[in-house]
């Protein structure tokens, strides 16, 4: 990812189609949920995307562009707090998502990854509520256009000059 802004208030990444990033795989299939043996392989990123996060949110909220720029939806990611490490952010998706159309109609997203991720333990069963309302919070600050949604991101380009993101070196080391 290539980091827009990154103000004590909220930091903005852009991931550009192409992107390569690495996917747990076992047996030549990606894992939706993390087993204790995989490997992990390089994947080209699909779409043009912007990422917002706040400190201490538990949701990123994403706007994916089509191929031609024209906005696709936004998708809100129920993930832990954005945490600084000495190679850029880390964070932990929690598997549940909603995708939220233009017009404003939302659906949740992988509800099924999420009951299984709880029921592994991965995940306190107490927070299902918790991070249920965290999404549904993003879900109506987008409908209501609060800030950072206020503003035109469906006309927003990255810089031509930006260099395409590359996993620095070290990005697998805790």
């Amino acid at each position: 990812m290539t980091v827009v802004e990154d103000a004590e208030e909220q930091i903005t990444l852009f991931i550009p189609a192409g992107a390569r990033w690495m996917a747990p795989f076992r047996n030549g299939e990606r894992l939706k949920i993390q087993e204790a043996e995989y490997e992990l392989v390089e994947q080209p990123y699909k779409a043009n995307a912007l990422s917002f996060a706040w400190p201490g949110n538990p949701a990123a909220v994403l706007l994916f562009y089509g191929p031609d720029w024209s906005p696709s939806h936004w998708y809100v990611n129920l993930e832990d707090p954005l945490r600084r490490s000495p190679v850029g952010f880390d964070t932990l998706d929690h598997k549940l998502d909603v995708i939220v159309e233009l017009d404003g109609s939302w659906r949740w997203k992988d509800e099924d990854q999420f009951v299984e991720v709880i029921e592994r333990g991965l995940l306190d069963p107490r927070e299902e509520g918790r991070l249920r309302a965290e999404a549904e919070d993003a879900v109506r600050r987008i409908a209501e256009r609060e800030p950072p949604f206020d503003r035109d991101w469906f006309g927003w380009r990255p810089d031509p000059a930006w260099p395409p993101p590359t996993l620095p070196d070290g990005w697998d080391r805790v």
